[in-house]
């Protein structure tokens, strides 16, 4: 098993962890840049994480699309992983400068059991497809773009996705437990992400065992008695 690091992030669900910038908003609002966003080409970020407490997690978001290759892919196919969750597209320069840190998060986790899926909002199959050959992405994106935006409207019920790109880490049950809205900070963050949400359900599963552990004990004493 890969080695992991783990960093213990303590964020209420309305705290808001600021990381790093990847442009200026120049004072405009992300809800209104969010609606110019078709004429400027993409919403800018903040960088900011927004981890969602357990106890406070919403409804597991339910989705499904076509793919870059034709394929179609949605929550039925992670249910009972973790799994990222990425909006992107091409041209937009957030998301190519952190491609390299989705790649190199998958190239971890992906021996884990975490699965990856990108959320493609503008371009066509072929910018897309050109997009995976250049950055070498190997999980699959879903085309979402003009005239349905299906996946988004589903993930905009649960978390307000008000800037491109725009990266969820979703726990096992796939309800959202993680945000970074923006570009993301470095490889570094979303391994964190991914280590915390690996976690929460490793803890559960170790206190299972330990529980029938005990169960099991009690059990042999009781036939010694």
């Amino acid at each position: 098993m890969k080695r992991r690091i783990g960093i213990a992030l303590a964020a209420p669900l309305a705290a808001l962890l600021a990381l790093t910038a990847c442009s200026d908003t120049g004072g405009t609002s992300l809800s209104e840049q969010w609606a110019e966003s078709s004429d400027k080409g993409y919403v800018s970020g903040d960088g900011s994480s927004l981890s969602v407490p357990v106890a406070e997690r919403t409804e597991p978001v339910e989705y499904s699309g076509e793919t870059e290759t034709g394929e179609t892919f949605g929550s039925a196919d992670t249910l009972g992983s973790v799994t990222v969750v990425n909006f992107w597209y091409a041209g937009c320069a957030p998301c190519r400068a952190e491609a390299p840190d989705l790649v190199a998060a998958y190239d971890e986790f992906s021996d884990d059991g975490v699965r990856f899926v990108g959320v493609n909002t503008r371009d066509q199959v072929a910018q897309a497809a050109q997009f995976s050959k250049e950055f070498a992405v190997e999980y699959p994106s879903i085309m979402d773009n003009a005239g349905g935006r299906a996946v988004q409207r589903a993930f905009a019920g649960q978390v307000p996705l008000n800037a491109v790109p725009t990266t969820l880490v979703l726990d096992r049950e796939g309800r959202v437990a993680h945000r970074v809205l923006g570009q993301l900070a470095g490889e570094s963050q979303l391994r964190t992400l991914i280590t915390e949400t690996l976690a929460e359900s490793e803890g559960g599963s170790a206190g299972a065992d330990a529980g029938a552990a005990d169960s099991d004990a009690a059990s042999a004493d009781a036939a010694e008695q």
